[in-house]
């Protein structure tokens, strides 16, 4: 049976930047993907925006790993020539009561170490975006976009590049710790062949599969395995070029950040993502869904053309909590919680995710490898 030191089960932003960081210190390190290809799924179905941490509550995994996430992702994306922009964002009230949900924002961002945020009149938010319709407005200037495709490619280089390797099709089956091991039993997707591999250490960095996979793993407590939902997020992109150079988000909404306009790093608008409880995986997006994304959308800008919006992707955001319930935060076990020496589950890995993968994988790699 082939044993190697760690296991990263997930080519996704989040697998790979750990896996990066365990191979950065000396283990030798797989990565197990079941796709043919890496970040098929939540990692390139978002708005590939660096957040600068202004949602979440204070000493929250989210609040801490999104804002040293954020500045890391900025360096390296400059070191790297990865291409990314640090575009700004605007978190607009449309109307006076939303305005008490803006100081709210910014009273708890500055709690997080976020202490750029400016408070702006209408006035001064049109003379930035003059197509925008608010009653008053926060400017982020540390919030980006980047090529989420790049940073992955990028990741992975690196973690090659210190003796990590790379096993696409190759889908865990089931797992069972043994002598000191966690025997993984594996599938080639492609070939149907099984096969069995151990390491001291495994990362359970798969994302929407995190919750199945831990449950099939023999002799796992299922006490600690937390309820996964679906939470299916519809994007739609507007035909020719918006009239905006920041993002522009409304105010939260339960169980998102409301229908957002982000721009890609070639200036295309892309709206969303909305909210859409799933209890499959579904890619799918209805162009239906878009009527009310009209209305939404034109809270902020009026002049949205009827016949404007045309269907693009969508993806599946891995929620702990449900419809009605408080957002909850990042959940990352290891052996101090579940029992299992070399396990590390990481469950809930939604926004801010791709912001903080270099934090979380430090934060990962200093549970495995002091």
């Amino acid at each position: 049976m082939e044993q190697v030191d760690c296991i990263i089960a997930g080519a996704g932003v989040i697998g790979l930047a750990i896996a990066r960081a365990l191979a950065a210190r000396g283990l030798e390190t797989l990565i197990l993907e079941a796709a043919d290809a890496i970040g098929t799924e939540t990692s390139s179905r978002n708005s590939e925006v660096i957040h600068a941490g202004l949602y979440y509550p204070q000493g929250s995994l989210k609040a801490r790993l999104c804002v040293a996430g954020r500045d890391m992702l900025y360096r390296y994306c400059a070191e790297r020539s990865i291409p990314h922009r640090r575009s700004g964002k605007l978190i607009v009230a449309t109307e006076a009561a939303q305005e008490p949900v803006l100081a709210t924002i910014r009273a708890s961002a500055a709690a997080c170490g976020v202490e750029d945020l400016r408070v702006l009149s209408a006035k001064e938010a049109q003379a930035l975006e003059p197509a925008l319709h608010c009653t008053a407005a926060l400017l982020s200037p540390s919030t980006g976009i980047v090529d989420s495709h790049g940073l992955m490619l990028a990741l992975l280089g690196d973690a090659e590049e210190s003796g990590a390797m790379l096993s696409l099709n190759t889908r865990i089956v089931s797992g069972r710790t043994e002598a000191g091991r966690i025997v993984l039993r594996t599938t080639d997707t492609a070939s149907g062949e099984e096969f069995e591999i151990a390491a001291s250490r495994l990362v359970n960095a798969s994302g929407l599969g995190a919750v199945a996979l831990a449950g099939s793993l023999e002799g796992f407590d299922r006490r600690f395995l937390p309820t996964l939902r679906y939470a299916k997020g519809n994007y739609f992109s507007v035909a020719g070029r918006a009239p905006f150079s920041h993002l522009v988000y409304p105010v939260p909404e339960p169980g998102g950040l409301g229908v957002h306009l982000t721009l890609d790093l070639a200036g295309t608008a892309r709206f969303g993502p909305d909210v859409e409880w799933k209890d499959t995986i579904d890619y799918r997006v209805d162009p239906a869904r878009g009527e009310r994304f009209y209305a939404e959308i034109r809270k902020y800008w009026p002049d949205l053309a009827d016949g404007s919006l045309q269907a693009a992707y969508s993806g599946i955001r891995p929620k702990l909590s449900g419809p009605g319930e408080a957002n909850s935060d990042f959940v990352i076990q290891d052996a101090a919680t579940h029992g299992v020496d070399g396990l590390v589950n990481l469950f809930g890995i939604e926004s801010p995710g791709l912001t903080s993968s270099l934090a979380i994988a430090d934060h990962v790699a200093r549970l495995l490898a002091p």
